[in-house]
């Protein structure tokens, strides 16, 4: 299901449902979405792979508030929380 080419505008991966897949186009990372600095969470999303460009599959969700989700960024399969999620901007 690739709901970002239907209608060809950005959104954020942590409003994503389960089955999205797209394209990254950036990060933005604001203060107080993550338990982590805005600095250090934006080194981590790039250190796993969330670069501008990669694409990315939601797989599957948690039973509990639909957290944490599993992402495919091009060939790795990551965890992530979607709060973390939220400074990933996709198309």
């Amino acid at each position: 299901m690739d709901i970002a080419a239907a209608n060809s505008t950005t959104f954020l991966l942590g409003n994503a449902p389960r089955g999205f897949s797209g394209t990254i186009q950036g990060l933005h990372v604001q203060a107080g979405g993550s338990s982590l600095s805005a600095i250090e969470l934006e080194s981590q999303l790039i250190e796993m792979g969330f670069v501008e460009g990669a694409r990315v599959e939601i797989l599957h969700e948690g039973a509990i508030r639909r957290d944490p989700i599993a992402v495919r960024v091009d060939n790795i399969t990551i965890a992530l929380r979607r709060r973390e999620a939220m400074a990933v901007v996709v198309i």
